[in-house]
């Protein structure tokens, strides 16, 4: 009797830190989507900005990666767009979402700090902002979900 009631307690142990698992993985991904969501927005309005009002930011003459202002604008833009539009597949935990989700938030990275010289301050923000969402999109495996 006593070896059948020890059985049942690991196997409830085990359901709930499975079910801990589950909510903390499920926590980090919706978590994931909101940062993408949130840094999706503001590369939208930095984009905008930037094909609105060239004069906004700041211009440097010896840049490695200098585009016109305008062209960062649509990167900016298009990556935002891109990344709203991924972010809403991570609030259904789909694995093409999360994988996705990563790849754009790199390109986040990059496009920021490529852009670096004409917004330092906001492309360093961005850059913080991406780097935590890979990092939660990341923490999550497969099978915790």
């Amino acid at each position: 009797m006593a070896t059948a009631h020890a059985h049942h307690a690991q196997s409830q142990a085990r359901t709930h830190t499975s079910s801990a698992k589950r909510e903390w993985a499920g926590g980090l991904t919706v978590f994931g989507g909101v940062m993408l969501m949130l840094a999706g927005i503001l590369n939208i309005v930095w984009g905008i900005s930037g094909i609105a009002q060239d004069d906004v930011f700041v211009t440097t003459q010896n840049y490695v990666f200098k585009f016109d202002l305008t062209s960062w604008g649509w990167i900016h833009l298009i990556l935002g767009a891109v990344a709203v539009l991924i972010s809403v597949g991570l609030f259904q935990a789909s694995t093409w979402a999360r994988v996705a989700g990563v790849a754009i938030g790199g390109l986040i990275m990059i496009a920021n700090f490529m852009s670096l010289p004409y917004a330092p301050v906001w492309s360093v923000v961005m850059i913080a902002l991406s780097g935590v969402m890979i990092w939660a999109l990341c923490t999550v495996r497969r099978g915790d979900i």
